[in-house]
């Protein structure tokens, strides 16, 4: 372990938890919300060609870029929790063969995805949920993205593996940059050159590549786990520890694509109106989430370090900040978002029948919205300390096990009501479940 990181450990272990995690959340917050603006660009830019159905066709493509999410989170979740155990025990040389094999698998399966994308293209866009007068729009847009699905893929896994070592500002770099580009290109390329849906598409695949290329340097950077084609290993032993850190990773993005699809289906019986109005309040209330999730990451390498060092109380205090905070934040933000609802869905598709059905599924996830800080937490803890199963039961529920379910069931009662309630009992059968298990995993840090 060099200097800077022996440093960084130092600091790690040793600063006021509540300020450390402030310090490593303000670069994740940015680049998550970032992030977010940089998706709904699409939605805005889109939105304004006048069409439901290429709005609609966001959503749609949505689902399958979740799932290219899921896999980098995957293997950037899985591979950046060692790496952060690793260096809080001082086993510098362990986390280097972690980092250059996690970026090498994900690169690899985003090979699988463009393949496999490209030959099932129209297949796997009616299986997203396009009815037809969406389909073409659809095709158009993952025709495009599809390209991208490796290095897109690699770029989550580099951002992740950088949080966790407590250089999330590198991170914020790399993805902020693209991100600007990106909305940059959306409009000279949708309006400027005139290719619609396509244009949307290939600014995302250009700036994603921009994103990917500083990510790499960013571990170039002193003070960072570098990335060399030498410490690739193909090893079942590896992979196994990126399954016991990711699989939770991989559960809540995975099934918030299944979830996104079985919204646009459940939704679809209502018309084009319906799935561009809860694309929308998606990727409204997605937004007001990242900052959440921004937060959260921002925890993760505080807790990794201590926990790889056995400080348990330093453990504790930082959730117990988090999820104060965090809860907080997400009340204000309720807030805003019940109150400005209208306004807000206006902005990305101004049509009476989206802004009435989206205005009402957004003020019902607004009443509920705050439960959520414990929940995210709480997984995030649990995952960051390789408590797999707990970690993928909090993973599963808000998305998986209360949502699908919710979405499939609630419409046959109440009609769109059942459309625009389903996120809101979810989220409150979520905290539900949480509250007990969280519980008895804080006790089991007493116990080690």
């Amino acid at each position: 372990m060099n200097n800077r990181q022996e440093q960084k450990f130092i600091r790690m272990t040793t600063e006021p938890v509540g300020r450390l995690v402030c310090e490593m959340a303000v670069p994740t917050i940015i680049s998550m919300m970032v992030t977010a603006i940089y998706n709904m660009a699409d939605t805005f830019f889109v939105g304004q060609l006048q069409s439901n159905s290429a709005t609609g066709a966001i959503g749609v493509a949505f689902s399958l870029m979740t799932v290219m999410q899921a896999i980098g989170f995957f293997f950037g979740q899985g591979s950046g929790n060692y790496i952060s155990r690793q260096l809080g025990k001082h086993k510098t040389e362990d986390a280097e063969i972690m980092a250059a094999s996690g970026a090498a698998y994900a690169f690899l399966a985003g090979i699988a995805v463009l393949a496999l994308g490209q030959i099932f293209l129209v297949p796997l866009c009616r299986l997203l949920g396009a009815t037809e007068t969406i389909l073409p729009y659809a095709c158009d847009y993952l025709r495009f993205i599809l390209i991208g699905a490796p290095y897109m893929i690699a770029s989550f896994v580099l951002n992740n593996q950088l949080r966790f070592q407590g250089s999330a500002l590198n991170g914020m770099i790399g993805i902020a940059t693209g991100a600007l580009v990106n909305i940059a290109l959306d409009p000279l390329l949708i309006f400027g050159f005139g290719m619609g849906v396509m244009g949307a598409a290939v600014a995302t695949i250009v700036s994603q590549l921009l994103s990917f290329c500083l990510l790499l340097y960013g571990t170039m950077r002193p003070g960072n786990v570098p990335f060399r084609l030498k410490n690739i290993r193909f090893s079942g032993a590896i992979f196994v520890q990126i399954c016991k850190g990711g699989f939770p990773s991989l559960l809540r993005q995975g099934l918030m694509s299944v979830a996104t699809i079985c919204l646009n289906r459940a939704a679809g019986v209502y018309g084009d109106a319906a799935i561009a109005a809860m694309s929308v309040v998606s990727r409204a209330m997605g937004m007001a989430q990242s900052a959440l999730i921004g937060f959260g990451q921002g925890f993760q390498p505080v807790c990794g370090f201590n926990y790889g060092a056995r400080r348990f109380d330093r453990v504790k205090a930082a959730f117990a900040f988090c999820v104060r905070t965090a809860t907080i934040g997400l009340v204000i933000l309720a807030v805003i978002g019940f109150a400005f609802a209208p306004q807000i869905i206006a902005v990305f598709r101004d049509d009476p029948e989206v802004v009435a059905f989206g205005t009402t599924a957004m003020r019902i996830q607004c009443v509920t919205f705050a439960l959520g800080g414990l929940v995210m937490i709480g997984n995030m803890m649990t995952q960051t300390m390789g408590k797999t199963a707990q970690a993928s039961v909090l993973a599963a529920a808000r998305q998986g096990l209360f949502f699908i379910p919710s979405v499939l069931i609630l419409p046959r009662f109440l009609g769109p009501l059942g459309v625009q309630l389903s996120q809101s009992v979810s989220d409150t059968l979520a905290f539900l479940l949480a509250l007990p298990l969280v519980i008895s995993v804080l006790h089991g840090l007493n116990r080690e």
